[in-house]
C-alpha cells in the first residue's frame, strides 16, 4: 500500500463542506481542517501509486470548492 497527504486550499468558507466530500472518496483514510496556509490535510492510500492518482486524487481534486492541492507521498525511510 502507498499512502500520501494531501494538502488542500479551498475558497473562503467552503473548508467544513470541502472536508465532508473528501471524507465520501474511497482511500480517503482520514480528513482534518486546520489553520494556516492549508485549510484541509487528507490522508490517503491505496494499492500502488497509479491507482492513488487516478482513485483518489484525481477524484479529490474535482470536489467543487477547491482552489489548489499540494500531494506528499509518504516515504518509508
Amino acid at each position: 500500500m502507498v499512502q500520501a497527504y494531501m494538502l488542500i486550499q479551498t475558497e473562503v468558507g467552503m473548508a467544513a463542506a470541502v472536508a465532508e466530500a473528501v471524507a465520501e472518496i474511497d482511500g480517503v483514510i482520514r480528513v482534518d481542517t486546520v489553520t494556516g496556509p492549508y485549510d484541509v490535510v487528507v490522508l490517503t492510500e491505496a494499492a500502488t501509486v497509479d491507482h492513488l492518482g487516478q482513485a483518489v486524487v484525481s477524484r479529490v481534486q474535482r470536489v467543487a470548492g477547491i482552489t489548489r492541492t499540494l500531494t506528499c507521498s509518504i516515504l518509508k525511510i
